[in-house]
């Protein structure tokens, strides 16, 4: 079976997989036809999931890695999670993330062995940056790495981490057009954990404001709106995340058959590495994103291949 990567990179503002799970479908139906490699942004989905058996959940920091050759993905499922908390989170929203907990492991037999909470809150600050890509930062990293340390002594194999987020006051997004303002920041914490630890990890944002809007929003965000908690889609998706290897067993580059991506976000790493490796990129025309590096900066190159649209991948496969 053919291996692919299907990867929509976070707070670009993606037509199609920059909101909440809107790119889960043809994820899925990729899926089908050959064992895919998604990052989160692809499935995650506040309180559902587009993942499935047939896929590997892989943060940004390690695709890069996986991408230059430098670790191998071994394929594993019912991995024991454990949870960061962050300590500015206040009681009440806590514990409805510990009954997400509850009720993901009850449902879905998910293995949370544990979670830590911050000696100190973390400081989540998050805005959009003149070339209108989420960007934002992070005053306490080091106390999230010795959260990090007590669950890894408990023995998880993968972690996830709820910060808490000042409220946000998007109705570019609700409209489903724009920005998701919090995902560049998520990126740079989740980065951070599988860089100083080489295991998988994933971020979901806590507010303040736990009430369920009862706005009538865009279909494309509609999951984040319906739930006072993102925590389950990263829990389902850590629960099958490949372990990370710098040995030479499991999924390397080399395995990989293509690679499809935004047809306007072709800067990346991972698109960049596998040009120089001579395989298949496939840009999908109809998933645009505020970014500018498209086909005219591989002027004839016969491996980067411009497609109009999901629907026309999966008729070559």
């Amino acid at each position: 079976m053919n291996i692919g990567a299907f990867i929509v990179p976070t707070g670009i503002g993606a037509s199609i997989g920059g909101f909440a799970g809107d790119a889960s479908v043809w994820a899925r139906k990729l899926s089908q036809k050959c064992k895919l490699i998604v990052n989160p942004n692809v499935v995650n989905a506040a309180c559902f999931s587009g993942i499935n058996d047939n896929m590997l959940y892989v943060e940004g920091y390690s695709l890069d890695e996986f991408f230059k050759g430098n670790i191998n993905l071994i394929e594993s499922s019912a991995n024991k999670i454990g949870v960061i908390f962050d300590n500015a989170i206040s009681n009440e929203v806590l514990n409805v993330h510990i009954n997400t907990i509850n009720a993901v492991k009850t449902v879905y037999g998910v293995n949370v062995v544990a979670y830590e909470i911050t000696e100190v809150p973390v400081g989540v600050s998050f805005y959009i940056d003149k070339a209108g890509v989420s960007m934002g930062n992070v005053s306490n990293l080091i106390t999230l790495k010795e959260s990090a340390i007590k669950l890894i002594q408990k023995g998880v194999d993968a972690i996830a981490v709820v910060c808490h987020f000042p409220e946000d006051e998007n109705n570019d997004y609700e409209k489903g057009i724009g920005v998701d303002p919090v995902g560049g920041v998520e990126a740079i914490i989740s980065h951070y954990i599988s860089k100083e630890f080489n295991i998988p990890c994933a971020h979901a944002p806590a507010f303040s404001d736990i009430s369920i809007s009862t706005n009538i929003v865009s279909p494309k965000c509609a999951a984040e709106y319906i739930t006072p908690t993102f925590l389950p889609c990263i829990l389902l998706g850590l629960d099958r995340s490949p372990k990370l290897t710098k040995t030479s067993e499991g999924i390397n580059i080399n395995n990989l058959d293509f690679l499809n991506v935004p047809y306007n976000a072709l800067g990346s790493i991972p698109v960049l590495e596998m040009l120089k490796m001579n395989k298949k990129v496939f840009a999908i025309k109809e998933n645009s994103t505020v970014l500018n590096v498209d086909s005219s900066n591989f002027i004839n190159n016969p491996n980067l291949i411009v497609l109009n649209s999901y629907e026309e991948l999966l008729s070559l496969f």
